[in-house]
């Protein structure tokens, strides 16, 4: 079947549209390449898919292609498109958070509309939660976004239950819970932390590394990514999370082991807009998506120190 997707070179967009290649699938990936990281670790991302005589990539903004011709025919279209980063989201650079993570989605949807397009899997994120008392984090808890960027996935969010209730557009939103895994972007916390270990430097940790994450490696995501075009339910949102909680120091002690290497850590002060803990609960994700987290920390650190090591 034809399938479509937003920020195809991306960290997980790249892994899915590789997934959805390998089952026989074609795909049309969308992305602006927007410079919050190199262009070129990016086409390193597509370079498996451009090998692939069942791929086209469109390049180009959301907000400003003719995106209808481009949905047509789709019976799957996932949303990965995104201004990323939590910390970078503030002040000024909060136009192109807007532009992409919410104008973006909209002329999507109508897009979609308009293409009558199949089910549009909206990739969300944790970061809507802000610090929430109550742990494991539900869907139905209230969302006090503590950064801007959160801000604007949790917009997207309710784009999509808009179009989902008015339009009857079968779009599911799924919450990421910091996702990992080789191919990672530059300035996510693993990757800092394993090309350190790599390179022999010191780490900047910020707070003070009791802070709780639930950590889900990149091929979790994309199995459920997948199984919500086709299982979701419509105007849903699942949480998709690695179903463990975990300090920081405790994490940076598991990479010690997986590397070798002893870190130096250099204290710094907690950042603007991150949350102190998050942990998912995945009880609706595993009944209707019939997900479960398969790959162990452990593992999936293994497997992106793997791939640290090959880059320059």
């Amino acid at each position: 079947m034809k399938t479509v997707v937003t920020g195809a070179a991306g960290f997980i967009g790249s892994h899915l549209t590789e997934s959805l290649l390998a089952d026989g699938h074609e795909v049309l990936g969308i992305d602006a390449f927007v410079d919050y990281y190199p262009r070129s670790a990016k086409e390193k991302n597509l370079a498996a898919a451009r090998d692939d005589a069942r791929f086209q990539l469109v390049e180009g903004r959301l907000q400003e292609l003719d995106l209808r011709p481009l949905l047509e025919g789709a019976e799957q279209v996932f949303h990965l498109a995104a201004q990323a980063g939590v910390r970078a989201s503030w002040g000024r650079e909060f136009d192109g958070y807007t532009a992409h993570n919410v104008l973006g989605t909209q002329r999507l949807l109508e897009a979609a509309l308009a293409a009558q397009a199949g089910a549009i899997v909206y990739a969300s994120s944790s970061s809507v939660y802000g610090d929430a008392v109550d742990l494991p984090l539900r869907e139905d808890a209230a969302c006090r976004p503590v950064s801007p960027y959160g801000v604007t996935k949790l917009a997207g969010e309710h784009l999509c239950g808009l179009y989902a209730k008015n339009y009857a557009l079968h779009t599911v939103s799924l919450r990421y819970f910091t996702v990992y895994g080789p191919r990672q972007r530059p300035d996510m916390a693993f990757h800092k932390f394993l090309k350190a270990a790599r390179d022999n430097r010191p780490i900047a940790l910020y707070g003070d590394g009791e802070q709780t994450r639930d950590f889900t490696f990149v091929a979790d995501i994309v199995r459920a990514t997948r199984a919500a075009a086709t299982n979701g339910r419509a105007g849903y949102v699942y949480n998709v999370g690695g179903g463990e909680r975990l300090t920081l120091n405790r994490v940076l002690a598991t990479i010690e082991d997986v590397t070798g290497r002893r870190f130096e850590i250099v204290r710094e002060p907690a950042q603007k807009g991150d949350m102190r803990d998050t942990f998912a609960d995945t009880t609706a994700a595993r009944q209707d998506l019939g997900f479960r987290s398969t790959v162990t920390l452990a593992e999936g650190l293994a497997r992106e120190w793997a791939w640290i090591q090959e880059q320059s």
